[in-house]
């Protein structure tokens, strides 16, 4: 049973003082942002006539960005250490509201940026004080073809608040509402299930508490999956509508022209995939072998090898290893992970209402603060030091870039966090004692590998069907959904486990669909930390350009980016060479058992 969250001690949760000691200046800084909405309004109709006149609109932009995101950030995450409390929901919907009045009132800018001759625009361009906004103006002119008039950006920026109304629904019913069923757990001993608990019960050796804790999650979502169907056909009509009134060809068009990213790069890595199946059905069953399994069922797919070794790892031994694991990435590195551990960026453990899953997040002015719930075990250590690499990534760019160029893609994300995880599982099997922590751990790698490239890019072509099909007019319901699910579950799995009815209701169990085109990120990230953790341990130079790479922020399209890095995410070998390392670790098991 999870504790409330004033049993928990201070040491183990996030210091939020940081960023507001009270509510007065946080009352301060919303009335600071309301009066600069105010005071911007004077530079419409003007920003094409001085130089100087462009340059203070951008600041003060800049500065209501600055602020507003601070505000928006931490009502957020105070909200999420307990969704029950009805204060910090308010002011979460208060931080939507005001985010919603920033966006209507600067809604004017790139419009009018946009209508300033190209001959006036070039001359302002040269001159030293723009200089610094140089990414964002070009970035704006990128956006031209797809940015409406002044009055047309006002109406999408007042809808913005409207369309976040899906996934407040979702995280509200999916984290406050929603009710599951209790179990019994391997010592007959009643247990409910909750969405902390199920990656527990779903890794049981036991596989009546497996397919008892698979039923109990997804028969829940079953009974709600009208809803969530709902929720999640407003979402798509909401990414939909906006891609479509913007000229935009399609939704998957729109979502990735933004981070200046070809549809190509998403269809590659479905292609990769799909050709490199066999490696995932070759992997499922050597695991069916070893555990002995007639039929390989969705419950039992998370169930580790090494049944007669397990690793629990407290918080504290967790910080150890991982400081070790990431000694190659430099001591300065290192320093930032100590500062988070040292300095209360982590809120820990799991509580009475607290959002579930896991998050990096800030703002430019606060830490890189990151959200758990750590259980003691082999996958909280991964996720620990997953977020971690997310929260160096942001504290290098935040101290390395101006607010402007500060916030990097989520597409390079992905790379920063999973580098530190590839780091730590190679240290972690070059530390194997026996033959038996060996078969967990490369199971473990395999996992990540099935769960991170497979799974997510099975999501990800649930995404793109999905909103082919409302694209093409087609109502959505949640039989609709499950059709959908369960095809591309057979595909993925059927040659070698049995694909259960339930999981069919998987898609309702997913946050990430409501962050339209996000999941694939998650695949492709995985692929290229593949390589560029190799570099970082073996190519001279290798650390020096990763570094690079972080401290580079959205100073750079993430392409561009990735490959000042050392890799190149627009040829599909990238993929294919990372799906290679992971049919040679699925040969390598086989050879153990």
């Amino acid at each position: 049973m999870a504790k409330n969250r004033n049993e928990i001690l201070d040491d183990f949760k996030w210091d939020l003082t940081k960023m507001y000691p009270n509510m007065e200046k946080y009352e301060e800084d919303i009335k600071y942002v309301n009066n600069s909405l105010e005071e911007i309004k004077k530079y419409k109709g003007q920003l094409g006539k001085s130089v100087d006149t462009l340059y203070s609109a951008l600041k003060m932009m800049d500065s209501i960005n600055r602020v507003a995101s601070h505000i928006y950030t931490y009502s957020y995450m105070k909200h999420h250490e307990d969704t029950r409390i009805q204060e910090h929901l308010a002011n979460s919907n208060r931080a939507d509201m005001l985010t919603a009045d920033v966006n209507k009132a600067l809604s004017f800018l790139v419009p009018e940026i946009l209508s300033i001759d190209d001959s006036t625009l070039d001359e302002f361009l040269k001159d030293e004080k723009i200089a610094q906004y140089h990414r964002c103006l070009n970035d704006i002119l990128r956006m031209k073809p797809y940015t409406l008039s002044e009055p047309e950006e006002k109406i999408l920026a007042a809808a913005s608040e409207i369309s976040q109304v899906p996934e407040s629904t979702y995280d509200m019913l999916s984290y406050a509402d929603m009710q599951f069923p209790e179990i019994e757990d391997e010592d007959g001993k009643k247990v409910r299930i909750d969405h902390f608990n199920y990656s527990t019960y779903i890794k049981s050796t036991n596989q009546r508490v497996r397919k008892d804790a698979f039923e109990a999650e997804f028969s829940t979502y079953k009974k709600y999956s009208n809803t969530m169907a709902a929720t999640l056909y407003g979402n798509i009509k909401a990414e939909i509508m906006e891609s479509s009134l913007r000229g935009y060809p399609s939704a998957i068009y729109a979502s990735l022209y933004r981070d200046n990213i070809s549809v190509d790069v998403y269809e590659n890595l479905l292609n990769s995939v799909h050709n490199n199946i066999d490696a995932l059905s070759k992997y499922i069953n050597v695991k069916k072998k070893y555990l002995g399994l007639d039929e390989m069922n969705m419950y039992d797919l998370y169930l580790p090898m090494a049944r007669d070794f397990s690793m629990d790892i407290p918080y504290d031994k967790a910080k150890e290893i991982i400081l070790e694991a990431l000694k190659p990435m430099g001591e300065d590195y290192l320093n930032i992970i100590r500062r988070a551990f040292d300095e209360r960026w982590i809120d820990i453990y799991e509580n009475e209402g607290k959002k579930g899953g896991a998050y990096s997040w800030g703002s430019y002015d606060s830490a890189p603060y990151i959200l758990m719930s750590y259980t003691n075990d082999l996958n909280s250590m991964f996720t620990l030091a997953h977020e971690l690499g997310h929260s160096a990534h942001s504290y290098l760019s935040r101290a390395s870039q101006p607010h402007i160029d500060s916030s990097y893609t989520i597409f390079v994300a992905e790379v920063a966090s999973t580098v530190n995880e590839t780091l730590l599982i190679k240290y972690l099997l070059k530390n194997a004692k026996s033959k038996e922590e060996k078969i967990y751990l490369l199971n473990y790698y395999l996992e990540q590998y099935r769960t991170t490239v497979y799974r997510q890019t099975l999501f990800a072509e649930f995404e793109k069907i999905t909103h082919e099909e409302v694209e093409a007019k087609k109502p959505m319901t949640a039989g609709e959904f499950n059709k959908i699910f369960a095809k591309l579950n057979k595909l993925y799995y059927g040659d070698s486990c049995n694909v259960n009815d339930l999981i069919e209701y998987e898609w309702a169990r997913i946050p990430h669909f409501y962050s339209n085109f996000y999941v694939y990120k998650y695949a492709t990230g995985f692929c290229a930390a593949s390589v560029l953790s190799d570099r970082i341990l073996n190519e001279n130079g290798g650390l020096e350009k990763y570094i690079d790479f972080l401290k580079s922020g959205g100073s750079k399209f993430p392409l561009e980016q990735l490959k000042d890095a050392g890799v190149d995410m627009t040829n599909p070998e990238t993929v294919n060479t990372s799906l290679k390392i992971f049919s040679n670790l699925v040969d390598e098991l086989e050879t153990l058992i």
